[in-house]
């Protein structure tokens, strides 16, 4: 048994960790995850009868969801599974594990948060990182060329949480998929309208959907000065745009990656660049980008993309930006991210479709991905046989903490409630922000914003409150 003396030293020590960031009003998740250390050190203590205690938490990354959570759970999955259902798709399901040799080596950077499981002496497993690859090999083992389905089931990642912003070690993925032979574009454009069709009918707010190409990013890395062996951890850090700003995304392609300066900064040009049909033709007659057959072939995809995006009147919502990048290695083609926005994005500005470089719309989160990947079916087929793939991955958890967020919102019930009243329920209840209209700043043309956690006040103008209110919660 551990020395009972040793054990109370770091309980100790680790209530004063804890106490130090709860007065710093750290990140609740960094909070959480010491407090958790706390109770496992409790734990060893074991009670007065100094038998062993429980820790009473689910494992890192993973929830449990209640009655109430259930319910909104199962709307989000109806209206996906009706939509994919409409398109024509049929349904399979595959094993939570693969062997480990079917997850090698298809994910990039990305490979080092597959759970591996421990050798029973038998096979060697993983969890699997998402139903793509398994779709693939299920294919290959089944001879099956042609098919339109989808897959709605657990995956698993070795990453670093962010539970409020839905990101989890477990999380389920709702897959649609179209394998086989088809006229260029036309099943790429129908994942794009089914995104489309989900999104407007969850009425999550506005959105974007991002597109490109994997050849065009290829094309772009090659007369940009790229070696061919830095493709692929290029890509991986351009990837990274959404999160980090291009002077940083910049400094890790020369510093880590050992890019030159100048092959970065040609990167970065192109890279700002977002628009339509318009700017794929306008990239057609780059003197540089011309020069890759690669990337011309990727460029009159898009434009042909837009083509049917214009029949299906899903052009206000899509935006061919060169800076999408998807780090995955099994993508060859088409790629695209749907991404909820602050501002909206009713219309993309006559400016945007010609490529200019102006954002102004901030991103809260992606909620779908997905392109093509016409090769990785032929990587598991004993003859190399190819069946050209394309799908699409809704993110049902952030969608989800998005809609659970939206359930929240409560009314007090009483008829003259008192200020200090409504205050205390919003510390009881973990409500971040409180907006305070009274007489005064209905005279000021103001609302007062209050910090619950901090109790600091700002008075903003009315019509900067919801963008204020989105910047703080966004940071939270």
């Amino acid at each position: 048994m551990e020395d009972k003396a040793k054990i109370q030293e770091a309980i100790k020590v680790q209530g004063e960790v804890v106490r130090k960031l709860k007065s710093e009003k750290a990140n609740k998740e960094q909070i959480d995850e010491e407090v958790a250390k706390l109770l496992e050190l409790k734990a060893r203590l074991g009670g007065d009868d100094g038998k062993h205690q429980f820790v009473l938490k689910t494992a890192k990354g993973t929830r449990d969801y209640n009655p109430k959570q259930m319910a909104i759970r199962e709307k989000v999955f109806n209206t996906i599974i009706n939509c994919f259902k409409r398109h024509g798709a049929e349904t399979i399901d595959t094993p939570v594990f693969e062997l480990k040799e079917t997850l090698t080596g298809k994910y990039g950077e990305d490979s080092k948060l597959i759970y591996d499981l421990k050798d029973q002496g038998g096979e060697l497993l993983s969890l699997r990182y998402d139903l793509t690859v398994p779709f693939a090999r299920y294919l290959a083992m089944n001879k099956i060329t042609n098919i339109k389905r989808y897959h709605i089931a657990k995956v698993y990642r070795r990453d670093n949480p962010a539970m409020t912003r839905g990101r989890y070690r477990e999380f389920y993925q709702c897959d649609f998929d179209i394998a086989g032979q088809y006229d260029a574009m036309i099943p790429d454009a129908e994942c794009l309208r089914i995104v489309h069709e989900i999104l407007s009918e969850l009425d999550l707010g506005d959105f974007r959907i991002k597109v490109n190409d994997r050849r065009i990013l290829d094309g772009m890395f090659a007369v940009c000065g790229v070696p061919d062996d830095k493709f692929r951890t290029i890509c991986s850090t351009v990837d990274k745009l959404d999160k980090m700003p291009w002077e940083d995304v910049k400094k890790e392609m020369v510093n880590e990656k050992g890019l030159s300066e100048e092959a970065a900064e040609q990167i970065g040009e192109y890279v700002s660049m977002q628009g339509g049909k318009t700017l794929a033709e306008r990239l057609l007659q780059d003197h540089k980008i011309s020069q890759s057959k690669q990337a011309c072939a990727g460029l009159s995809d898009i434009k042909l993309l837009f083509s049917y995006l214009e029949l299906f009147h899903i052009t206000d919502k899509v935006v061919f930006d060169l800076s999408l990048a998807r780090g995955l290695d099994y993508y060859t083609g088409v790629i695209y991210e749907a991404l909820l926005t602050q501002a909206g994005v009713a219309q993309i500005s006559t400016e945007a479709q010609n490529g200019a470089t102006s954002e102004e719309n901030v991103s809260v989160g992606s909620v779908a991905g997905g392109g093509r990947y016409d090769g990785l079916v032929g990587m598991f087929d004993p003859k190399g046989r190819k069946v050209p793939c394309v799908g699409v991955s809704i993110g049902i958890e952030r969608i989800f903490s998005i809609m659970e967020q939206k359930a929240e919102a409560e009314v007090m019930y009483k008829k003259n409630p008192k200020l200090l009243s409504q205050l205390q329920h919003c510390e009881e209840s973990g409500i971040p922000l409180v907006a305070i209209l009274g007489e005064q700043e209905l005279k000021d043309g103001v609302v007062k914003l209050r910090v619950v956690a901090t109790r600091e006040e700002a008075d903003i103008a009315r019509d900067h409150l919801i963008g204020e209110i989105r910047r703080r919660t966004s940071e939270a």
